[in-house]
């Protein structure tokens, strides 16, 4: 299919004809409405420095914009790096280690604001005042950001970020060269917002922005409206195209059963939380044609907590990552079409990913079967055979079942096991805060960018883990000093070999595999189901469905 548009676009150059008034009137045609989505829960706080979910992220593409972005694109395009609030890719000097960035001029936000120099130095500092997720670990690298880090108040990043108004530009400059440092720079937590914005987590209450949407009404606990930014004029179709709908309508509270069946008969467009594995041979069959699949960079996990008993015992994890049957975790999740078994760290078809699995009847490059006996007896060699462990999970249905099911064989090795839902809305959150005590919970995790160090050092990286936060991605608390020095290598040695930086990466994997911090349970797909009136259905591999790209009949 892009062979023969890319011809056709040939042939129209060639012939001296564009396509461009005709698009812009299919556009047109197309352009209105309200898009209707559902979800379980909210993704929690509705600060874009702070949110740190998927279901946060996807939804923020029209909404905010920072120096650069991942291009709007489907499949593999979409990891490309385009300039969005900047005119273009930055003048990089100093041997890798300033970025000069000029802004583009005419940009407002949603207050009619025009966006400037003071905007984009002031976002940079509330990074670091709000104790964002990865201020210690994607940002870390800016200079000041080590006094930033100490004294999170009273953050300057001087000399890092330096702002010249009169030149319309801003500089960044980094301690060390980073391979990364643009991938970061294009997510979420780097976008711009008013520069009188509070130093503090905005909860529920909405923040300018500067894309095609504004979030216009939020309750947590019923939904989320977000309608077209009056102030918006597109300014990049790569980084930030305008959109469809007039008005997206995100609705909380329905259970998956409920909000299949909505799409089913027209009263919604679409669901984010995972279909219920009973309602896929009935879509699969009478509504195939509603169902786009595609892979994704992802795991879903059980972090163990490395810091609490029972699983500060090495022998006590590595005995639960030998006990679970991947397969029927599978069978849970909807079937092989979905889901994969895995029982290391990096995902399949991800860089760096060596195929590697000791915790198996037979250990080797792949999962085959659970070893129970092997389990048992790690568990009577730790000393924890009894001790009590609770499992939190998220409250949508194939949490609970995968839960219920994890319970079962903690207690089949000689645990004494029980499960605890808690709202989607907090469970991310409440599950990395070390004051509740979370000795083993249920989790997922979608590369940011697509990089080894997104799973490796994000999550079981020594800068990840801050007591007593709720935004410790590192939620098993693993810090091993050898390790993280020699994920630092890895980074290092990016710069300016990344193949043999991923040979490193690939070691890292096997090795934190090895301690068990975490059971591997398996690799997902995602499986969207659309209304009929869905039309233009676009998916991202780096933020999913590009939601306002598509439209309602």
């Amino acid at each position: 299919m892009k062979k023969l548009l890319l011809a056709a676009s040939t042939v129209a150059l060639m012939t001296g004809t564009w396509l461009a008034p005709a698009q812009a009137e299919y556009q047109q045609e197309h352009r209105g409405g309200t898009i209707r989505l559902l979800a379980r829960s909210a993704a929690g706080t509705l600060d874009p420095h702070i949110n740190y979910t998927d279901q946060g992220w996807q939804m923020y593409q029209p909404i905010y914009d920072g120096l650069v972005a991942f291009r709007k694109a489907e499949g593999m395009d979409g990891f490309t790096i385009v300039p969005d609030l900047a005119e273009a890719l930055p003048e990089v000097t100093n041997d890798g280690k300033t970025f000069t960035f000029k802004l583009r001029k005419g940009i407002k936000f949603s207050t009619g604001q025009e966006v400037g120099v003071k905007d984009v130095v002031a976002s940079f500092q509330r990074i670091f005042k709000v104790s964002g997720p990865t201020s210690g670990t994607f940002y870390a690298g800016i200079i000041g950001a080590d006094k930033c880090l100490a004294e999170t108040k009273t953050c300057t990043l001087e000399g890092g970020v330096v702002g010249d108004e009169a030149a319309g530009t801003v500089t960044i400059n980094i301690v060390k060269p980073d391979a990364e440092f643009l991938y970061k720079l294009a997510l979420p937590h780097a976008v711009t917002l008013p520069a009188d914005t509070p130093a503090e987590d905005a909860g529920s209450v909405p923040i300018p922005s500067t894309g095609p949407y504004m979030i216009s009404a939020f309750d947590p606990n019923k939904g989320m409206t977000v309608s077209r930014n009056p102030h918006f004029k597109q300014w990049s179709e790569e980084a930030q195209p305008d959109g469809y709908p007039d008005v997206v309508q995100y609705d909380f509270g329905l259970s998956e059963e409920a909000a299949v069946t909505a799409i089913q008969n027209g009263e919604a467009d679409w669901m984010f939380d995972a279909l219920p594995s009973d309602r896929l041979a009935e879509l699969g069959t009478k509504y195939k044609d509603q169902l786009h699949i595609a892979p994704l960079s992802a795991w879903w996990y059980a972090p163990l907590n490395t810091r609490l008993a029972p699983f500060d015992n090495v022998k006590a994890r590595q005995a639960v990552s030998f006990a679970v049957d991947r397969n029927t975790l599978v069978k849970l999740f909807g079937g092989k079409v979905l889901a994969a078994p895995v029982c290391q760290i990096l995902p399949p078809d991800f860089p760096a990913h060596v195929d590697y699995c000791p915790y198996t009847k037979d250990p080797g490059a792949k999962w085959s079967a659970p070893d129970l006996d092997k389990a048992r007896q790690l568990v009577e060699e730790s000393g924890t055979k009894g001790q009590k462990v609770t499992i939190i999970v998220e409250d949508t249905a194939v949490s609970r079942s995968i839960g219920v099911y994890l319970q079962s064989v903690l207690t089949s090795i000689g645990y004494v096991a029980d499960v605890k839902p808690i709202s989607a809305n907090i469970q991310f959150t409440y599950i990395q805060n070390t004051n509740n005590k979370v000795q083993m919970s249920v989790s997922q995790w979608y590369k940011d960018y697509p990089a080894a160090s997104n799973f490796l050092n994000i999550l079981f990286g020594c800068a990840s883990f801050r007591e007593g936060s709720d935004a410790s991605v590192n939620i098993a608390g693993f810090c091993d000093p050898a390790i993280d020095a020699k994920m630092q290598k890895a980074f290092d040695l990016g710069v300016t070999d990344q193949a043999a930086a991923d040979a490193l990466w690939a070691e890292i994997d096997h090795e934190v595999t090895d301690q068990a911090p975490a059971v591997g349970l398996f690799t997902p797909k995602r499986l969207d189901f659309v209304s009929k009136r869905v039309g233009n259905f676009q998916f991202s591999r780096q933020f999913n469905w590009i939601i306002t790209q598509s439209w309602v009949q």
